[in-house]
């Protein structure tokens, strides 16, 4: 996600030319979840040309009976683009099967099924994915099937960056990063990004920690009693440990090459590594993730001997750093201009960290009770709330706070009604917004949603949405958020399941290193592409000027088509919340857990 096009082209002509694709599957006339949909939750289907009447027909298969019959709503536009859409609603129909959708002179829609847990595939296939991401670790063929390689970037001798040497620690000597997640389809790891990412994942396991003890993702070295999604989170947690410096208790802001590696299989990466300059983003994002994880660990004390009691001191360690540096942002320009040894890679600049301190102060307070985290986050309680971003993580610390309120200290516990009203002051926007939306979602309600990473703000949006359901259990904050996973897998405006592996129509060539050298024809499955983005970074041309349209399934587009852990993260929270939480409202008990 931080490639340049340039950079990326020449990578192209070095190479040659992107591996052969699979048998092509045409575009969808018809756009819906190709994954499929849940009984008792919402159901659609949408159509952007024009239909003889205004009716359309559910068709159980292989019968070919119609079972259902609806009509097309009124014709609805985004405001930003010229696209009309029409919305197929069979949200009424509940029997379980394999279904297509028919609207006379339009055609009909991929064939999907209505079932419990239609959407488990999907939900282990995107925790899978952080596997496939694995640096430093060979992967096995009986884990990695096809998609089985050799270990790269050992990064047990990376070299102390100029930017990053201390008395302790001189420029050119060696440490021990070893381990952790590929941040995207470069071979880059980052904290800031590993941040969100693995708190991310950990909180799912807060949230759904029954489901997710019986959720097997056939992962290597697995504990018994350990659920999967704690095993991988781990692998990075590890990782991000060692990027702490245990002199001074300072984080590094990443472990990189000086600049991005070819379109190569990680085994063939031999370039140096280094990490480089300490950051309070960095640091703060270790405090919030340590702080976390140890509190979860505290469950599994022979499995994990010891790490609970290492991530609660790393965390403290972490915070006494920042508060001595508490605004040492992180410039890799500036950098660059005292250094020969320039970097080049993904910058992850960041120069407000209110949100971090807010974050991270949650975290410690939950886990120690300390009242001096307490006396940082609500110092900052004022703050405006947004969509959880890699430089944006404040309301992280607002979901811990409120799943967790029966962990702190009885005097601290009122505050989570404060919390509970700005998620909601969110929620019931987009309730407002999705129910009008061009595509029934959420997702695509506004022009400022088609950044750089588009799908992550779609995933985001649901995780909001599933939070703001399991304190309220107000059902229309979870059809919303089923909403934009169907937005995700097919009921948008190009057709595409943008999940590699999952649906009738998804990405055969996304920018990503080992999916493009691995000489697999099919990429491994269970990623998130970024999606539709209007900035168009990478300069290809796209053949569309709508926002929506602003996708190409292309290696070279890295602006549109790169994989990366901060996306994924949130689509398992989603994929998985809602595998867990659909069979709670099948038998009434959705309360929270």
């Amino acid at each position: 996600m931080k490639s340049l096009f340039y950079v990326a082209l020449l990578m192209l002509i070095i190479i040659g030319l992107p591996k052969a694709q699979a048998q092509k599957v045409g575009l969808p006339v018809i756009f819906l979840d190709q994954s499929g949909f849940y009984p008792g939750l919402n159901k659609s289907a949408v159509i952007t040309k024009d239909a003889k009447g205004d009716g359309f027909e559910l068709i159980a298969m292989p019968a070919g009976k119609s079972v259902f019959t609806g009509s097309l709503s009124g014709w609805r536009s985004t405001g930003y683009s010229g696209i009309k859409t029409r919305i197929a609603d069979f949200s009424g129909f509940q029997k379980s099967g394999t279904y297509l959708v028919r609207i006379p002179g339009v055609g009909d829609s991929p064939v999907f099924k209505i079932a419990d847990s239609v959407h488990q595939d999907l939900a282990l296939a995107s925790l899978k994915a952080f596997y496939y991401q694995r640096a430093s670790s060979a992967l096995d063929k009986d884990y990695a099937g096809k998609w089985y390689r050799a270990s790269g970037h050992p990064d047990t001798a990376v070299l102390i960056h100029p930017s990053a040497a201390t008395k302790n620690r001189a420029t050119g000597s060696r440490i021990n990063v070893t381990g952790g997640w590929y941040d995207a389809g470069d071979y880059n790891k980052y904290m800031v990004n590993s941040g969100i990412s693995t708190a991310t994942l950990l909180s799912a396991y807060e949230d759904f920690p029954n489901y997710f003890l019986g959720l097997k993702a056939k992962l290597p070295n697995a504990k018994n009693g350990v659920p999967d999604i704690l095993t991988e989170a781990i692998y990075n947690l590890r990782w991000m440990l060692k990027m702490q410096d245990p002199y001074d208790g300072g984080v590094y802001n990443k472990c990189t090459n000086l600049g991005f590696d070819a379109m190569i299989m990680p085994a063939q990466a031999t370039a140096p590594r280094y990490v480089v300059a300490k950051g309070t983003a960095a640091t703060l994002n270790l405090v919030a993730v340590a702080a976390q994880a140890s509190r979860i660990l505290k469950d599994f004390p022979r499995q994990y001997p010891g790490l609970a009691d290492s991530c609660r001191a790393a965390a403290v360690l972490a915070w006494n750093w920042a508060l001595k540096n508490p605004n040492l942002a992180y410039d890799q320009e500036l950098m660059n201009k005292t250094s020969d040894l320039k970097v080049t890679t993904g910058a992850y600049g960041d120069k407000d960290f209110e949100d971090e301190w807010s974050w991270a102060a949650a975290e410690l307070l939950i886990t120690t009770g300390g009242s001096e985290y307490y006396d940082a986050f609500f110092a900052r309680l004022n703050a405006k709330v947004n969509l959880p971003s890699w430089s944006y993580v404040g309301i992280l610390g607002y979901y811990s706070m409120i799943r967790c309120h029966d962990k702190l200290p009885e005097s601290y516990s009122s505050i989570t009604s404060i919390l509970k009203k700005k998620v909601l002051s969110i929620a019931d926007r987009y309730l407002l917004t999705g129910k009008a939306g061009a595509y029934g979602a959420v997702m695509g309600s506004a022009l400022s949603d088609f950044v750089w990473g588009s799908n992550s703000v779609a995933m985001n949006q649901a995780v909001l949405l599933i939070n703001a359901y399991l304190f309220t259990q107000n059902k229309d904050y979870l059809n919303a958020a089923v909403g934009n996973l169907d937005y995700i897998l097919g009921r948008n405006a190009t057709g595409y399941s943008f999940v590699t592996g999952i649906g009738t129509k998804s990405p055969m060539n996304p920018h990503h290193r080992i999916s493009f050298a691995d000489g697999v024809i099919n990429p491994i499955p269970g990623m998130l592409v970024g999606g539709p983005n209007s900035g168009k970074q990478d300069g290809l041309k796209y053949g569309a000027v709508e926002p929506e349209l602003s996708y190409l399934d292309d290696v070279a587009s890295y602006a549109s088509n790169e994989i990366a852990i901060n996306w994924n993260a949130p689509l398992v929270y989603v994929a998985n919340a809602l595998e867990c939480l659909q069979t709670k409202e099948s038998d009434g008990s959705n309360n929270r857990q």
